[in-house]
């Protein structure tokens, strides 16, 4: 990746937050914590890694992304209306009466969206399913997922991951956000995850463990997945909850689903604006 390549991520890192936050704003209550934690891997695959067309968000062969933290939701709708999937005036709608916009993702109601979750634990099986059927299709698509570290507590996280290495799904690369936090507190004081990349290579993964917020990293990590035959690969986003908002890095501990005053809105945006510009 050049240098040129890299500013352009990490200034569409800033946009997406950007939206993000005036998005969520616009409700006044939103999972912001979650949304900006993930805001780096969305970029990179869709801006970078992913094929994929907003004129035809049902193109055959495309590559595919399952939000299985579907409650972050805000920050993939941010990618999609970027990309032109829909219109950016939709994001003021956010989890109102009638809109496209729900606050966990529906594949009914948002173009770009390709697998409807909210559940935690079922989005990675959706997507090994999803990736199962590429196989049979001979598509050549890839398919992502994005999974939680408090989802990673759920039985059938582990199911789907038995099955994937099974059927050696080389086109599946999966994500975990491992912002160490879950809505009743620290991952380690509940039910704690490591050795989590050992966990996975335990279960038959190549496993890749990366700054969650490096876009080159993450890139790298991504495109070494897409050499390696025979397998899924997870890569492991070691992020900080809230990220690039000052008001919710103050509050890592509490920001999973939070409040956002008109005020706090106006300082997060003059905040972020100076990288969109």
């Amino acid at each position: 990746m050049d240098q040129k390549e890299m500013e352009f991520l990490k200034q569409k890192c800033t946009r997406v937050r950007y939206l993000t936050i005036d998005e969520i704003g616009e409700l006044g209550v939103g999972h912001a914590g979650g949304c900006m934690s993930m805001v780096e891997a969305l970029v990179v695959l869709y801006y970078k890694q992913m094929n994929v067309n907003p004129k035809d968000p049902k193109m055959e062969g495309r590559d595919r992304f399952v939000l299985s933290k579907a409650h972050a939701g805000p920050a993939l709708y941010a990618v999609l209306a970027d990309k032109g999937f829909f219109p950016l005036e939709w994001l003021k709608t956010l989890n109102r009466p009638g809109t496209s916009l729900p606050s966990h993702a529906d594949m009914l109601r948002t173009p770009g969206i390709d697998m409807t979750a909210g559940s935690l634990g079922q989005g990675l099986s959706c997507a090994t399913g999803i990736a199962v059927g590429s196989k049979l299709s001979k598509d050549g698509a890839y398919v992502h997922a994005m999974i939680g570290d408090g989802e990673s507590q759920e039985g059938q996280i582990w199911e789907a991951a038995m099955y994937a290495a099974q059927m050696k799904l080389d086109n599946l690369i999966c994500f975990t956000d491992f912002n160490k936090m879950q809505i009743d507190g620290e991952i380690s004081e509940i039910n704690g995850l490591e050795p989590l990349t050992d966990k996975w290579k335990a279960f038959g993964w190549n496993v890749y463990s990366v700054d969650g917020h490096d876009v080159e990293a993450i890139d790298r990590a991504v495109s070494d997945a897409k050499s390696k035959k025979g397998r899924p690969s997870m890569i492991i986003l070691n992020t900080l909850k809230g990220k690039g908002v000052s008001f919710l890095e103050a509050k890592w501990k509490n920001n999973h689903n939070v409040t956002i005053s008109a005020e706090e809105r106006a300082t997060a945006l003059e905040e972020l604006k100076a990288g969109c510009e």
